[in-house]
């Protein structure tokens, strides 16, 4: 192992082998991967071995390559799709075919790599592979979008010479960026375990209420079609989990998104601004703490068709309505003792439009997502965030994984608080 590689000593790694022509590159990942010191077990599909044999694979990665879900030659084959899913530091999927992609976008299982894909707990990349026309296509991109909302990690396609002869989007990333993306990926999940596990004594919301807004709304303005936006809810789920493992008692109102919800919270589901309106102001007089982290639509289509609206006009012309302002009234009436947190999206004037935001609705604390930094925004898992205060502190947090912006935002929550009642 070079000096400037990754060092992955000790740690066990699974790769999915999918049944494209750049199979052959699980060879020469394999290698990189054992260079750098990881223990690797390899799961093939059906279609895989029709490119490289398991022999091949077996022999480099010093294990025998599993492909069907109940192996015969192996004892407690039938759980052994759980055994690996505990087993793995990471889950890597190269080269991942679009039908692949499809299956573990809408939890598929129907081999070893799908069954232990359901089953992993831990970080899982998807390296995708395939031609050009098949990556550009929309269902493609769809399952992509969906798999990173269920908190995959994507690497983008590589771009060049294809196996079709065309040239564009669909090649297997190389495997050297694979190890690159890897080492950066483990690293991050190393600080999150380290983070949570510093934490996990801490109690420090015991004994109070906690009332968490996650995810988009959406409006309709037909039966099939709405007004909506990006958000996943991801930082929302986030806030509740951490409140939930510090002793909150958690209530999350969330618009719709594909996330499983945290455990040990009151989970209430909504759809419009005006539901999540509703909920909120309903559980707004019990909460100690409010964060509200949700994406509601400020507006809202000012009458909703009883049936489809066709297409018999070039341009189609919507009235549209201000939705409820939740968080303005909120504030309005926040109580003594009572710590509202807002958060804010902005891509112009972002300090000064945060700031105002937080002294018009009489917040405590407002959460700057300012979309013109890198990591920003909606989607992915990490997030790039500013805290200001009501006191006037503004404090810039780095790059970080959701779970701990959520873990970082409670931490200078309380200590605040603390400060306030010394």
């Amino acid at each position: 192992m070079s000096a400037s590689s990754p060092d992955l000593s000790g740690r066990h790694l699974l790769l999915g082998v999918t049944g494209s022509i750049a199979a052959y590159k699980a060879a020469p990942l394999i290698r990189r991967f054992k260079d750098a010191g990881a223990e690797v077990r390899v799961l093939m599909t059906a279609g895989a071995e029709r490119f490289i044999t398991p022999l091949t694979l077996g022999t480099l990665s010093e294990g025998e390559v599993l492909t069907d879900i109940f192996p015969e030659n192996e004892e407690g084959s039938w759980t052994k799709h759980v055994t690996l899913g505990e087993w793995a530091d990471l889950f890597v999927v190269a080269p991942a075919t679009a039908q692949t992609i499809a299956k573990l976008a809408h939890g598929f299982c129907d081999s070893m790599l799908t069954a232990t894909a359901l089953s992993a707990r831990c970080p899982l990349l998807v390296c995708p592979a395939m031609d050009r026309e098949m990556y550009r296509h929309a269902a493609t991109q769809e399952n992509l979008e969906r798999l990173r909302e269920i908190g995959y990690d994507v690497m983008p396609a590589a771009h060049g010479e294809l196996a079709s002869g065309l040239v564009g989007k669909g090649r297997m990333p190389e495997p050297e960026a694979i190890r690159t993306r890897v080492a950066k990926m483990l690293d991050e999940s190393q600080s999150v375990a380290s983070t949570l596990g510093e934490r996990s004594d801490n109690r420090s919301l015991e004994g109070t209420s906690v009332l968490v807004t996650a995810g988009p709304t959406q409006e309709p303005f037909d039966p099939v079609r709405v007004l909506t936006n990006r958000s996943t809810g991801t930082m929302g789920h986030a806030l509740a989990q951490s409140a939930a493992r510090r002793g909150g008692q958690v209530t999350l109102v969330t618009g719709p998104t594909t996330l499983s919800p945290p455990e040990n919270v009151e989970v209430v589901r909504v759809e419009t601004a005006e539901e999540m309106n509703d909920v909120v102001q309903a559980h707004r007089e019990t909460a100690d703490f409010v964060f509200m982290a949700a994406a509601v639509a400020d507006y809202a289509p000012a009458e909703t068709a009883d049936a489809k609206l066709k297409k018999d006009d070039d341009d189609l012309v919507l009235h549209l309505r201000r939705t409820p302002d939740i968080l303005k009234e909120i504030g309005k009436h926040k109580r003594p003792g009572q710590t509202l947190v807002g958060f804010a999206m902005e891509t112009d004037n972002a300090h000064e439009n945060a700031r105002r935001k937080l002294e018009e609705k009489n917040l405590d604390w407002i959460v700057l997502n300012d979309l013109t930094e890198e990591g920003a925004g909606f989607g992915p898992s990490t997030n790039r965030v500013t805290l200001l205060s009501r006191e006037g502190t503004s404090e810039d947090l780095p790059l970080m994984p959701k779970l701990e912006v959520a873990e970082a935002i409670l931490d200078r929550v309380l200590a605040a608080r603390s400060e306030e009642r010394a």
